[in-house]
């Protein structure tokens, strides 16, 4: 064994950010340093030595309590290890969590008025059945919007993280108006909507914090983010019921009542709107996939060639030149700037340029539908026949669809109108197999965004070729695309889905995407779901005979 060469040891502690906290130094006498030899019996009795970052003379200064406020208040290694726009957002959230808790008390003191507090011919019974009738309706409200909406929850966090607070406020504002209501079933009505309202607000704002803070969580630290998001709206409530105790002391009138609430609310859908729109969400939903997609095809410097040649059938002619390129993403932060909270979920919409005057609407150019059943995508182009309702007649050309997607892990078809396109997309049941076999192929990409990306860009092509050809003329009759409408759309599916494969193009988006900080993995890898607002099943395509 090697002697000891050193007469001191030193530990050194540090938390999460690789910060020294304490440091021990063990040191021995100068004569105790002998060889070292293990299992020997000679004791060693030496001196530790404890050092601290701070002097204890300044343990209770200034930075010693903001230490102090940030380890309780705070998650463990903020601001590391939480998004960057954790801070922003909770700042907004606190300052709205307090206008509501004084808006909160001035609606409760029009309950309990409402309720007959003060009035001796008030009959407490009365009162217990009208909050039973309001928690009842409440429970069944949650259940109800629960199975409506709990799957889009996720993708739209942002919306439903503002609407819950729009349906709070709402409950209030009728809270508020129960006392000028005739007593009976008017007002019953009222305050069971009021309650309705709010059993939507904890359904919709407790789903959607939740996923909020997944995305603020960097170390995996979910459990405590949502922990410290208690405890400082713990704080910011207890604040708000110290001050709204003066104002509902002091504001007792009518009209100052009905004033202060609607300053109080506007004051808070404000804050709350402004918390939403600072949060840069990584994952794309159908907005989002909107924005990226717009964006990344405009970069292309292949994109204009491809446009200005609407009838080009060979892709292949396409500059080699570019397999390098450098296409420009948008970061999360750009799109956020863009996003809208209340957009139509289903819309294909083509984005102008981030660099473009921010007055400049987006062109909408239809709507998809992603992971529809086999039936709703025969729909828009079958009609029942005469054997029953059991059988349908299509005219679309499923043995050249078929074939065209056989490599694909889903499939899209468009039904062009006299004012835009609608798109639907069938989601095939995933074969890893398949996936890795293609070489332009990454089986962790989520196919759903590729099936998005091709429906945007045909969209956009049709859009373009609408006015050279009968595509988007009204059909007569049955309102069934004509053969020519049906062979020009397959010719543009096609071609557009040889410009993403061409050249490994689709996969050098998606890397330069996952390069930027976006998820864009696949099913059950972050991110999977996102275009999905509702449960989808999958389709088994049987080989081509």
């Amino acid at each position: 064994m090697a002697p000891a060469s050193e007469r001191t040891i030193t530990f050194t502690e540090v938390n999460k950010l690789n910060k020294p906290t304490l440091t021990y130094i063990y040191s021995l006498p100068s004569s105790d340093v002998t060889p070292l030899t293990i299992g020997s019996e000679k004791g060693t009795t030496g001196r530790l030595d404890i050092a601290h970052t701070s002097s204890p003379s300044t343990s209770w200064s200034l930075s010693s309590l903001r230490s102090f406020l940030v380890n309780v208040f705070l998650p463990a290694g903020y601001p590391t290890s939480v998004s960057d726009d954790y801070t922003p957002y909770q700042i907004f959230d606190s300052l709205q969590a307090f206008s509501s808790s004084i808006a909160g008390l001035l609606a409760s003191r029009a309950v309990l008025q409402g309720v007959g507090v003060g009035n001796a011919d008030a009959s407490p019974t009365s009162a217990l059945l009208l909050h039973i009738l309001q928690d009842t309706s409440g429970r069944i409200a949650t259940i109800l919007f629960a199975h409506r909406v709990g799957t889009a929850l996720e993708p739209e966090c942002k919306m439903y993280r503002f609407a819950a607070d729009i349906f709070n406020d709402l409950a209030m504002v009728l809270d508020c108006l129960s006392p000028m209501i005739p007593a009976g079933l008017c007002r019953v009505t009222v305050l069971s909507a009021a309650g309705v309202l709010r059993a939507l607000c904890g359904v919709a704002g407790g789903s959607s914090k939740a996923s909020l803070g997944a995305h603020f969580a960097l170390w995996g630290n979910l459990a405590e983010v949502n922990a410290k998001d208690s405890s400082q709206e713990t704080v910011i409530s207890l604040i708000g019921m110290l001050v709204g105790s003066l104002v509902v002391s002091h504001i007792t009138g009518f009209t100052a009542t009905w004033l202060t609430l609607i300053l109080l609310l506007t004051m808070h859908l404000s804050l709350n709107y402004a918390a939403v729109r600072s949060v840069q969400m990584t994952t794309l939903n159908r907005q989002r996939a909107n924005i990226i997609f717009s964006s990344l095809l405009s970069s292309d410097p292949d994109f204009a060639d491809f446009v200005s040649n609407p009838n080009h059938q060979d892709e292949r002619s396409l500059q080699q030149k570019h397999i390098g390129r450098q296409v420009k993403p948008l970061t999360p932060a750009q799109v956020a700037k863009q996003e809208r909270i209340f957009d139509a979920g289903s819309a294909l919409k083509w984005y102008p340029s981030f660099s473009s005057s921010s007055a400049e609407q987006p062109q909408v150019l239809g709507s998809c539908e992603i992971g529809v059943s086999v039936r709703q995508f025969f729909s828009q182009s079958s009609h029942t026949t005469s054997r029953g309702p059991n059988s349908l007649k299509t005219n679309l050309p499923l043995r050249e669809i078929t074939a065209l997607f056989e490599g694909e892990a889903y499939i899209l078809s468009l039904t062009p109108a006299s004012t835009n396109i609608s798109a639907t997309v069938i989601l095939k049941q995933r074969n890893p197999t398949a996936d890795t076999d293609r070489s332009d192929s990454d089986p962790k990409t989520n196919p759903q965004l590729k099936a998005w990306m091709h429906a945007l860009l045909a969209a956009k092509i049709l859009s373009l070729t609408s006015a050279s050809t009968s595509i988007s003329t009204p059909v007569s009759g049955d309102d069934n695309p004509t053969p020519v409408q049906v062979d020009h759309v397959l010719q543009v599916v096609s071609r557009t889905l040889d410009y993403l494969n061409g050249h490994g193009r689709f996969q050098a988006y998606i890397d330069s995407l996952r390069e930027t900080g976006w998820e864009v993995n696949g099913d059950g890898e972050g991110g999977g779901s996102a275009l999905e607002t509702r449960v989808v099943g999958r389709v088994v395509v049987s080989s081509l005979s």
